[in-house]
C-alpha cells in the first residue's frame, strides 16, 4: 500500500463518516512541504543508548540559560554514559510543572531558546515532550476559543447534553468539564488549567501534526506522547484507548517513516499492562517504545518483600515486540510510582503494603475511588531510593546504596531501552522543603539545584558519590555488551524465589549474558546454569555461588 493510500485509510478510521477527501490532500501537502527541508537523520537505538529523564532547569547558574548549564553538567560528569536526554516540557506553561503548555513552539525563557536546543542536540540525542492531549487555558488557542475566533472555535470540546460521559475513565476527581468566561465550557481531563484539544476537528489534528514534525526537525530524535490515551472522545465510551487514538499515532508514525527520519514515538499511558502495550499496534505500525509502567512498582515490591516471584512471573510475559519496537524501561520519573500497572499482578494487600511503607519512609500516597466506595493506592510519591529502604533492615548507607544499585541492575538487564531519572542518578533523597512549600505531592521528587551546590555535594556527600559512581559503572558495563541490545532475546529463569534471573542473548553476535540479583537482605546460595566471567566483579564464577545481600552479577558465557 502506498503512503497516500495508508494516509487515506487511517484518516477514514479516525473520522469515519465525517472523512473528507480534503483532509487527505491537506495532510499530504503538509508532508510534501516538510520533505523539502534539509533533515538530519538519526541512528536506531542499541545497547549503548541510555536516556536521562530531567527537567531543563534542574541545574541553574546565575546569568546562564538553564539548558546550557544542564548540557555543561552532563558533558563534564556523565558524557560517556548518557546518550539521550529526555527534556520534560520545555515550553512556557502556567501549571503542573510544565504540563499546561501555553505555546508549543516557544522555549521557556528561563531555559533559553531554540539555539540552546540546537546546541544541545549536537552533543546528545534529545527526547521532546509533546503534551498533545491538552494545553493551558492561557494559550492563544484557548483564548481564541473563548473569544469565538473562527480559527479556534472548534479546537476544544464544549459540554453537550447529548454526550454520555458516564463511562469516562480518568485519573482525576476534579470536574470533567469546567466553566469559563463568556459562558463557554470545555472538557478538562486533568485540571481546569489543562484543556483537552478536540482532535475530531481536523484542523486541530493538522496543527498538531505540524508541531510534531517541527519537533523532529529541531532535534527531537524521540518524542514522548504524554497522556496520549485520552486523546479521542466518543459518547457512551470510556474515552481512553479508543481506535481513533491508535489510528492517530499510526498516522504520525507513517508520516515520520515517509520522511525517513528514524524519529521514535514513545507512548506514555500509566494504565494496566495489557492496555499499555496495546500501543505497540502490530509491533511495526504504532509506537516505537512504550513506557514500561509495571517495572517500577514490581522492582520496589521485590526488594521490599525479598521475594522475586511476582517480578519473575510478570517478566515471563514480556516478549520481543519486533526489530523496530521495544520497551522504554524506567524506575523513577517526575511523576510518582503508578500503582494501576500492578492490577492483576499484585494483590490489593500487596499494593496497600507498598503504600504503607512509602508513608513510613516520608512519602505521600494518592488514592483512587473504586465503584464499591473503597479506595486503592493510585500513585506513590517518594524518591525511589528512599522508597526502597526497609528501615529495620537497611540500617547503614552501604547497604542502602547497594540496594539502589541492585534495583537499577534490573533496569539495565531486561529487554528494552533504559531511562534513568536525574534524582536516581544523583543519589538524591526526599525533598521535604519542595513538598511543604508547594503542597504538591509530586514535588517530593523534583528538587532543583544550583550548579555549584550539586558539584560540591557530589564530592562531599558519600550517598551521592556512591550512587553516582555506581550508576555510571552500571551504564558503562551494559553499553559494552551486545547481549543487552534492546531487541535481543530474553529468557526468565527460576533459580530461587529470592533471586531474579534473566538470560539475554544476541543472535547476531551470539553473545549470552546471565543476570542474577539477590532480592534478599541476607546471603543466598544459587546454582548457576553455566559458568563465565562476572562483568561486575571481573571474577570467574561457576556452580553454586553465594550472593551477598542485594548482590548482582552479569555472567558472560
Amino acid at each position: 500500500m502506498s503512503f497516500p493510500e495508508k494516509v487515506e485509510q487511517l484518516l477514514k478510521t479516525i473520522y469515519g463518516e465525517d472523512f473528507n477527501q480534503a483532509y487527505k490532500e491537506k495532510l499530504l501537502k503538509t508532508v510534501d512541504e516538510w520533505k523539502q527541508k534539509s533533515w538530519k537523520t538519526t541512528e536506531p537505538v542499541t545497547e549503548k543508548n541510555v536516556y536521562l529523564i530531567t527537567y531543563g532547569d534542574i541545574i541553574k547558574e546565575d546569568g546562564q540559560p538553564a539548558l546550557k548549564t544542564l548540557n555543561k553538567f552532563i558533558s563534564e560528569y556523565a558524557k560517556e554514559e548518557i546518550t539521550d536526554v529526555h527534556l520534560l516540557p520545555m515550553f512556557p506553561y502556567t501549571s503542573d510543572d510544565g504540563f499546561s503548555v501555553v505555546d508549543y513552539r516557544e522555549i521557556h525563557p528561563e531555559l533559553g531558546d531554540w539555539s540552546d536546543i540546537e546546541h544541545f542536540s549536537k552533543d546528545y540525542r534529545l527526547m521532546f515532550d509533546f503534551v498533545a492531549n491538552h494545553m493551558s487555558k492561557s494559550s492563544k488557542w484557548f483564548q481564541g476559543y473563548l473569544n469565538d475566533e473562527p480559527a479556534y472555535r472548534n479546537f476544544f470540546i464544549p459540554k453537550e447534553d447529548h454526550f454520555d460521559a458516564s463511562h469516562v475513565v480518568r485519573p482525576r476527581t476534579s470536574p470533567l468539564f469546567h466553566d469559563y468566561e463568556g459562558g463557554k465550557t470545555a472538557w478538562t481531563t486533568f485540571s481546569q488549567d489543562q484543556v483537552d484539544v478536540n482532535f475530531k476537528h481536523f484542523p486541530a489534528l493538522l496543527e498538531m501534526t505540524e508541531i510534531l514534525l517541527e519537533y523532529a526537525y529541531r532535534g527531537g530524535t524521540s518524542i514522548r506522547l504524554d497522556a496520549i490515551g485520552f486523546m479521542w472522545k466518543e459518547s457512551g465510551t470510556t474515552c481512553i484507548h479508543l481506535p481513533q487514538t491508535h489510528a492517530i499515532i499510526q498516522l504520525w508514525r507513517e508520516i515520520l517513516q515517509e520522511l525517513e527520519l528514524n524519529t521514535l514515538l514513545i507512548t506514555e499511558t500509566n494504565v494496566p499492562h495489557n492496555e499499555n502495550i496495546s500501543y505497540f499496534g502490530d509491533g511495526e505500525n504504532e509506537a516505537h517504545m512504550v513506557y514500561q509502567f509495571s517495572l517500577p512498582p514490581l522492582v520496589l515490591h521485590t526488594l521490599t518483600t525479598h521475594d522475586a516471584s511476582k517480578l519473575t512471573n510478570w517478566a515471563k510475559t514480556i516478549e520481543k515486540v519486533s526489530d523496530k519496537a521495544t520497551y522504554f524501561n524506567f524506575l523513577a520519573s517526575h511523576d510518582g510510582i503508578g500503582m494501576r500497572p500492578t492490577e492483576g499482578i499484585l494483590t490489593e494487600d500487596e499494593r496497600f503494603a507498598l503504600a504503607e511503607k512509602v508513608l513510613e519512609n516520608g512519602g505521600r500516597v494518592s488514592y483512587k475511588s473504586n465503584p464499591d466506595g473503597t479506595e486503592s493506592p493510585y500513585e506513590l510519591n517518594i524518591n525511589y531510593m528512599d522508597a526502597l529502604i526497609n528501615k529495620e533492615e537497611d540500617t547503614n548507607e552501604d547497604i542502602q546504596v547497594q540496594k539502589m544499585l541492585a534495583a537499577h541492575s534490573v533496569l539495565f538487564s531486561v529487554m528494552g531501552v533504559p531511562a534513568v531519572y536525574y534524582h536516581s542518578l544523583l543519589g538524591s533523597g526526599n525533598d521535604y522543603e519542595g513538598l511543604a512549600s508547594s503542597g504538591i505531592n509530586r514535588r517530593i521528587n523534583r528538587e532543583k539545584f544550583s550548579y555549584e551546590e550539586l558539584v560540591g555535594e557530589l564530592k562531599t556527600s558519600s550517598r551521592r558519590q556512591s550512587v553516582f559512581d555506581g550508576m555510571k559503572k552500571l551504564i558503562r558495563t551494559r553499553q559494552n555488551q551486545s547481549a543487552f541490545s534492546p531487541f535481543s532475546d530474553q529468557t526468565i529463569l527460576e533459580l530461587d524465589n529470592q533471586i531474579f534471573a534473566v538470560e539475554r542473548k544476541n543472535k547476531d553476535t551470539n553473545q549470552t549474558i546471565l543476570f542474577v540479583v539477590n532480592a534478599a537482605n541476607k546471603a543466598v546460595n544459587v546454582e548457576l546454569p553455566f559458568s563465565g566471567f562476572d562483568l561486575w566483579s571481573d571474577n570467574f564464577v561457576e556452580g553454586n555461588v553465594e550472593l551477598s545481600p542485594y548482590q548482582f552479577m552479569w555472567i558472560k558465557k
